[in-house]
């Protein structure tokens, strides 16, 4: 007979102390000392590991969680790495230019957010991808924005608002029906209430905001020297037509097929290829003095000069290289957040807000508060879905509350809170893609916060709340 060894966890106290200091650590380390997100979380967690180690976990089991959180990265470096060789070739293509020469000849500044805002989320809808729409039309909207004059934050606020929008209720998205397998809800459930509630009344009011403040740049007019600079600098640089518009239109369909996504940008890349070397006459391989090939512009990104500062900015981008950063990041943080699951600190904290709930109002604080931090502390809700979730899952029956309440919650403190974090998977990835910091873009995507506060206003009046069918106890209420 096999006897199974129970998992040492740490104590109540030692779990509460492990959170001070961590966040602490973060806090000073980012606020006060302006130090590198990389070295903060590497530091914060040694700290946590050997605070572990002194409450008794085994380092062993330290060491495989790490590795094992790591491990659990791989896609989504995978992708990133993806991601940067693909900006680079759709740069050296004629790809993203051709995008933003016609993006300037048909948008007007004024109506430019909205129209942003809406576009992505068409996209990511459609095609159930927040990383697809900001690695494309994201990236191209961008350059548009320099052209225009519109603000940078402004317009990466408006394409997170759209991208994770559709991140957050598309059927066709990963991380709704990640929490529906978990939480063992109905997708379509899930999503409809998640629309008509947090995320559907935060897009609303973000696309309101978005087209007031677009306002304030109805009166510029397009055109100017910088407008004719830049038209002509793109026009002479790049042998621009539309069929430079073929590799987006190959990645949107994969995508909107529901093919895998390594594989989709793989054919956006090969086919971008294609097109540089037909269009732009440019080499596969470098030569001793010549002109950058294509396979440098996948590792470098494009680096050519165009004559033109502004244009520069906008096309000198992408590249493998340019997502080490983001990579380093992503490890960074798994290193501080594995010890924390190790330790046991989540099914602790778990525990006291069952202690604690005494009503489902109560509760449902209590778990969305529980959520928002584990996610937060480990940057990844590929983690935080399934830990938590499969924790608080059988709580909201307890209370007389649908499982579906419980899926919003989680997808606005997890997906849609994911692009504020700055050492989150999705944070370092919409940062490093767009060219603008988390902070930066945050007041313009209301959206990503509203969708919290409102579902914190939700559980605490219980207005728009779903209750169990046939429950007329209030008992719990």
């Amino acid at each position: 007979m096999t006897v199974t060894k129970e998992r040492k966890i740490v104590k109540p106290w030692q779990a509460l102390l492990m959170i001070v200091v961590g966040i602490s650590i973060i806090f000073l380390g980012l606020m006060v000392f302006k130090a590198e997100n990389h070295i903060i979380l590497l530091v914060d967690g040694v700290v946590m590991c050997i605070m572990s180690c002194c409450f008794g976990i085994k380092y062993d089991d330290l060491q495989a969680d790490i590795k094992s959180t790591i491990s659990s990265m791989l896609v989504a470096i995978l992708i990133l790495i993806a991601v940067g060789v693909l900006v680079g070739t759709w740069m050296i293509s004629g790809t993203v230019p051709v995008m933003i020469y016609y993006g300037m000849k048909l948008l007007t500044p004024g109506l430019f957010l909205p129209i942003v805002c809406i576009v992505c989320t068409l996209m990511s809808t459609m095609a159930g991808t927040s990383w697809g729409t900001l690695a494309t039309v994201g990236v191209a909207f961008m350059g548009v924005a320099q052209g225009l004059g519109v603000p940078l934050p402004a317009t990466a606020g408006a394409i997170c608002v759209g991208a994770f929008f559709g991140d957050k209720i598309s059927p066709l998205s990963d991380s709704p029906v990640l929490v529906s397998s978990v939480l063992d809800v109905p997708l379509v459930d899930g999503v409809k209430h998640a629309l008509f509630t947090s995320t559907g009344l935060g897009w609303l009011i973000s696309l309101v905001f978005l087209t007031i403040y677009g306002f304030r740049y109805s009166g510029g007019t397009v055109g100017g020297e910088v407008y004719d600079a830049i038209m002509g600098t793109v026009t002479s640089a790049f042998h621009l037509t539309p069929l430079l518009l073929l590799p987006p239109v190959v990645v949107i369909v994969l995508i909107v097929l529901k093919k895998p996504t390594l594989p989709t940008f793989t054919a956006g890349i090969i086919v971008g290829a294609v097109l540089a070397v037909v269009f732009q006459g440019t080499p596969l391989i470098q030569t001793d003095g010549g002109a950058q090939s294509v396979f440098m512009a996948m590792f470098e990104g494009f680096t050519g000069d165009t004559g033109n500062e502004i244009v520069n900015s906008m096309v000198q981008r992408g590249g493998l290289t340019s997502m080490l950063n983001t990579i380093g990041l992503l490890i960074s943080a798994g290193v501080f957040g594995a010890p924390l699951r190790t330790a046991g600190v989540v099914e602790i904290l778990l525990d006291y807000v069952h202690k604690l709930a005494h009503n489902s109002r109560v509760m449902s604080t209590g778990v969305l508060i529980l959520h928002m931090v584990f996610f937060t502390i480990t940057g990844a809700y590929y983690v935080s879905y399934p830990v938590v979730g499969s924790m608080v899952k059988d709580m909201f029956p307890e209370y007389g509350l649908d499982k579906k309440n419980l899926m919003r919650i989680m997808l606005d403190t997890g997906t849609g809170l994911a692009p504020l974090v700055p050492w989150a998977t999705t944070g370092a990835y919409a940062a490093s893609t767009l060219g603008v910091s988390n902070t930066a873009f945050a007041p313009f995507a209301p959206m990503l916060w509203l969708s919290i506060i409102i579902s914190v206003i939700m559980g605490i009046t219980g207005i728009g709340v779903a209750k169990l069918k046939g429950d007329k106890s209030g008992s719990n209420a």
